[in-house]
This record gives structure tokens, C-alpha cells and sequence, in this order.
């Protein structure tokens, strides 16, 4: 099953995705206005039951961020072994992970563009595996961290490169331009450690390869990525966790690949599917 927020004749739905189009779940939970607050109950195991047997009610309809009400994003950065050396700065593998906020604002939907603004035109792309929270927990142990997830989906975590420059120690201005980003196509419920453990992420751009690499070369695991963000926080249903990024941005080509419009990125994982995005400047 796959679940997903999606638009239909000027209506936001969430609900399951088939093959043959669009399932709308929203009636059968009327205490929840969205698929975020489905999984923030505790609730994201029902829809599958929910979606069951119920025919097709949208076949035209447009993907949105999967959660656009999502309250908190949190992205890893420089997690894969070869990300550390294109910075090129001569600096050892980090003892701990580098952490930034995103916000839902800078996320769009599946087969919508990425929008390139007119102040800066570094656009770059990230593709990326995001993991959503199912589960509460603080301190959690690495054994239990896989015990917390709800579901995977993928991200572009797509960034203006020039502004994560304009301070010492921070990256969040390059990180949350509006409609940069994309989270999607659809939810796909975690029901076992190979999903992640052998999960192969790719990205190409207009056909190229840019991005290949296994989730099990990270620096840092997706359970120690649950591990050290409970320890300072507790994580909610709800919470989602970008979980880096491979080598092949871009920004690491020389001169740089920046994005352009009419340009198509497209991230893929099997059994998560294709989150595709084309590009364009944003109108002002």
C-alpha cells in the first residue's frame, strides 16, 4: 500500500494509492484532517484496513507534499564517506552528525516543479530517503530505532547552494526557500529492516546519472540517526528525518551542474518508486 495527500477538483485528500488511481480515506477518518494527523494519532496502521475493498474515487488529481502540515523536518548532512571528502577541506570523517531544520513550506509534491527564485540561481538537487516517525521515544537505543518508524518516502532536499554560505555556522537561509524541495511521491509503511538496510538510492537529471550509493555506506545509520536525535529530543509521531544525501550533487561538479528550467530530477529507490520534479523560475 502507499498513502499520499493529493488535490482533486479543488480539494485536498489523503488516502491510498493503486495503479488504477486514488483511494480518498478522509471520510473514514473524520477526526483527522490529514495524513499527518493520522500517523500523529497513532492511527497510520488503519489505513490499509480503511483502503480495503473501496473502489477508485480520483483518477485526475495532483500529488502535494505527502504531510504539508508536517510540524517537524529534521535532514542529516555529509553523511556518506565520500560526501566528507568533495568538500574538499582536508577535514576528518565527523565524530557526529550534522543536523539542520527544514520546514514544510520549502517541500512540494510529486510531478510539481521546483521553483528556481529570481535572487540567486543555484538550485541544486539532493536525493535523499526520509524516514516518518510512528512511534514516541526518547533515548532510544539503536536496537529499538527500527521499532519507531511508521514509513519511508523519498526527498529531494533541493538547495540554493550561494546562501547556505551567508553564515559561519548555519545552513538553514539555503535550506528553506519555498517549493526548493520535494517530499513524495506517497507514503510506503516500514514493515521490515531490509527496506532500509538494502536500499540502493539513485538520482538522475534529464536521463544522466548523477547520484548512486547504498543506505548501508552511511557514516551514520538511519538507527543512529534515531539514536542521537532522541537523545536531545523526543521524537512524535509525525517527525520525519532526511537522512543524507550520496555523492554527485551539483554544487561538486566543476564548474557546477546547477539546476535550470526545463530541467527533470528524478530520485528512485525500489519499493519506494520515483519522486520526479521538474524545474521552473518563479514568477514575480
Amino acid at each position: 500500500m502507499r498513502f499520499a495527500t493529493y488535490t482533486a477538483n479543488g480539494e485536498t485528500f489523503f488516502g491510498a494509492i493503486t495503479d488504477a488511481g486514488a483511494i480518498a480515506l478522509n471520510d473514514a477518518f473524520p477526526a483527522h484532517a490529514s495524513l499527518f494527523e493520522v500517523i500523529a494519532a497513532g492511527a497510520f496502521d488503519q489505513l490499509a484496513l480503511a483502503a480495503e475493498g473501496k473502489p477508485v474515487t480520483h483518477t485526475d488529481f495532483i500529488y502535494e507534499m505527502v504531510m504539508p502540515d508536517a510540524r517537524r523536518i529534521l535532514c542529516v548532512g555529509v553523511n556518506f564517506p565520500d560526501r566528507n571528502a568533495e568538500y574538499k577541506d582536508g577535514s576528518d570523517q565527523p565524530k557526529y552528525m550534522s543536523l539542520f531544520p527544514r520546514f514544510a513550506s520549502g517541500f512540494t509534491g510529486h510531478d510539481r516543479p521546483l521553483v528556481r527564485p529570481p535572487e540567486n540561481h543555484t538550485l541544486d538537487y539532493e536525493g535523499e530517503v526520509a524516514i516518518v516517525i510512528g512511534k514516541t521515544g526518547r533515548r532510544i537505543s539503536q536496537d529499538d530505532a527500527y521499532d519507531h518508524i511508521a514509513a519511508l518516502t523519498l526527498c529531494n532536499e533541493g538547495t540554493i547552494r550561494d546562501w547556505v554560505r551567508h553564515a559561519k555556522f548555519n545552513v538553514t537561509q539555503g535550506k528553506n526557500w519555498d517549493n526548493t524541495g520535494a517530499i513524495g511521491p506517497w507514503l510506503v509503511p516500514f514493515t521490515n529492516a531490509a527496506q532500509l538496510d538494502d536500499a540502493r538510492i539513485q538520482t538522475h537529471v534529464n536521463g544522466e546519472l548523477r547520484q548512486d550509493d547504498t543506505l548501508n555506506r552511511m557514516m551514520f545509520p538511519i538507527r543512529r540517526e534515531i539514536e542521537y536525535i532522541s537523545t536531545f529530543m523526543t521524537l512524535q509521531p509525525g517527525d520525519i528525518i532526511v537522512t543524507g544525501t550520496p555523492t554527485g550533487a551539483g554544487a561538486r561538479f566543476d564548474p557546477p551542474k546547477y539546476l535550470v528550467p526545463g530541467d527533470v530530477v528524478e530520485i528512485s529507490v525500489a519499493g519506494f518508486g520515483t519522486l520526479r520534479n521538474t524545474i521552473e523560475d518563479e514568477l514575480v
